[in-house]
């Protein structure tokens, strides 16, 4: 390890203060920083010396780095700053107060199916995000997943991990990455937004599970395994999967690309609909009609008048024992039934409790209380309720106050609990940097939309403006537009050339200039489906910068 000790105590670029190490990678160190101009903390990714030499390696390296500073979203951690020079790289990021997901699935083991379809949703958002703007992880792993303490999933490293772990293997040393390798980068291939769901899938396969699908003495013999393998069916492992959660998860990490999901909001999309799946109430099975028997009936002209007569006495004895012996069945059955839901409760001398109220209550505050799990056996029903909070309980079965008898088993309570629709106030972003303007609005769970303004009185990339303003409450997941001070002057760059490029590619290189995606337009065309065709502003030619650009994509020949 070379000494990179020099970095702690000094201040990179009149801002950040160097702290202590908190990680290590192959190509860089990791450092806790104090952020002097908005006073918190950061952690800062310094590439290590030999790295920086590598001309090549450094300019791939500052060009992942500028475009993922362009995400921004509440489960991916951001990027702040990046700053490159003769003497240093560095990556400014936000500083995640947590575990990564590879600790706590070490430290618990197979998780909850409720656990992972929560993890799984939020890692499907962040991936979401960034193949929106082009850009793709590459290395999607339990190591690159942190997780916070409420519960939050938040993705790192998005496109600079497997660029770590291509100096992990030119070095020869062994890496985590394969157990989570999609086939087709096993083969060499170049991988894409697809490659990134199959490694999500592995990740989902092994919080169900406990345990990686394809093990091996080599990392050659489980690529080969990804190419090649079929794993074993989860439900096999542990029976209490959902047979469509397993469905979900099987098909993410389909070795087949073309069977595997093409997107990841459309595995988000079977995701959603699983969850919707149980808030439905389980509607009774409807037995099959049995054929009603053929009873053949004879004439009792067929009989003579004394069988008849016989026949009809031992028929008056049975309908008389059927009756007594049905009365007899009827006053047992009440009997039970008086005994079970009063005269039990009467005649027990077993200790008996009024039953609190839970309503108003987190369901899971109420789990997490040791006394109430010991006394109580909990049956949740969801209700999908936006006018309150998510996890508030609703309603509960019996009403509180009923006096009820202890058991072992506990007492059986079942609670209305709400999905609920969690609102937040706009935080005030008025006079930041938009990059920190970004990280706070994404923390609290907005989409943020950044415009461009010259202003003679705010500081260029400061925030002149929000629309909704700032104490304004908003739904999660909705959009905050931004208005960044351009300076007094607008600031223009080169419109690039994307025709003929991927979707995901033009994305990726509109925001590399400096520019914003705004939309794309589909129709018929000879050239290849999902090629890009047109875009609204001509190529070479001088654009405001952060200009929204539509594209006009090739939905192929019209057959």
């Amino acid at each position: 390890m070379e000494n990179n000790d020099k970095y702690i105590g000094q201040i990179l670029d009149d801002r950040y203060e160097i702290g202590e190490i908190i990680g290590e990678g192959g190509m860089s160190i990791v450092y806790k920083a104090m952020d002097r101009r908005l006073n918190r903390h950061v952690a800062i990714k310094i590439m290590r010396e030999d790295m920086a030499a590598d001309e090549e390696f450094r300019s791939t390296f500052c060009s992942e780095a500028h475009a993922v500073a362009m995400l921004s979203h509440t489960n991916i951690v951001a990027v702040y700053d990046v700053s490159h020079s003769d003497d240093i790289e560095y990556i400014v990021m936000e500083l995640v107060d947590g575990i990564t997901l590879r600790q706590y699935m070490d430290r618990r083991g197979a998780l909850a199916w409720r656990e992972v379809l929560h993890f799984s949703r939020q890692i499907a958002r962040a991936l979401a995000h960034a193949h929106e703007r082009g850009i793709i992880h590459r290395d999607i792993k339990p190591q690159n997943i942190m997780m916070l303490r409420d519960g939050t999933v938040k993705v790192e490293d998005f496109g600079i991990a497997a660029l770590e772990n291509e100096v992990y293997e030119s070095n020869g040393q062994a890496i985590g990455s394969i157990h989570y390798i999609a086939p087709e980068q096993a083969r060499g291939e170049l991988p894409d937004a697809r490659s990134d769901l199959y490694s999500l899938g592995i990740v989902m396969y092994e919080m169900l599970t406990g345990q990686k699908p394809y093990e091996g003495d080599s990392i050659g013999e489980i690529a080969v395994k990804h190419i090649n393998a079929e794993p074993i069916s989860p439900h096999e492992l542990a029976e209490d999967i959902p047979e469509e959660l397993e469905r979900i998860t099987l098909k993410a990490m389909c070795a087949d690309i073309d069977r595997r999901y093409q997107s990841a909001n459309e595995l988000l999309q079977d995701l959603e609909s699983f969850i919707q799946q149980q808030l439905q109430p389980a509607e009774p099975e409807e037995k099959p009609l049995e054929n009603p028997a053929v009873i053949p009936i004879r004439s009792v002209s067929e009989l003579d008048k004394e069988r008849f007569r016989l026949r009809h006495r031992r028929a008056r004895r049975v309908t008389y024992l059927m009756g007594t012996f049905g009365a007899l069945g009827l006053c047992v059955a009440l009997f039970v039934f008086m005994w079970n839901f009063w005269l039990k409760e009467v005649f027990s001398p077993a200790e008996r409790i009024d039953l609190p109220n839970f309503v108003g209550r987190d369901y899971q505050s109420v789990l997490d209380n040791a006394e109430l799990a010991s006394l109580y056996s909990f049956h949740v029903v969801y209700v999908i309720n936006t006018e309150t909070e998510s996890g508030t309980i609703l309603a509960q079965d019996p009403d509180p106050g009923r006096s009820m008898m202890v058991t072992p088993e506990g007492i059986g309570v079942e609670l209305s609990v709400s999905t609920g629709m969690v609102f937040t106030e706009v935080p005030d972003v008025i006079n930041l940097d938009y990059r920190e303007a970004k990280n706070r609005l994404s923390q609290a769970g907005f989409v943020v939309d950044i415009e461009n303004a010259t202003s003679s009185s705010v500081t260029k990339d400061y925030v002149i403006s929000t629309s909704p303003n700032a104490g304004e409450e908003l739904s999660s997941g909705s959009t905050v537009y931004v208005t960044v001070s351009s300076g007094p002057q607008i600031s223009y760059v080169r419109m690039p050339n994307v025709i003929g490029l991927s979707e995901d590619a033009a994305i990726s290189k509109l925001e590399t200039a400096g520019l914003s995606y705004g939309g794309s337009d589909r129709m018929t065309s000879d050239v290849d489906a999902g090629t890009v065709i047109g875009q609204s502003a001509d190529a070479f030619t001088e654009v405001e910068e952060h200009t929204k650009i539509y594209l006009k994509i090739s939905t192929g020949p019209e057959e």
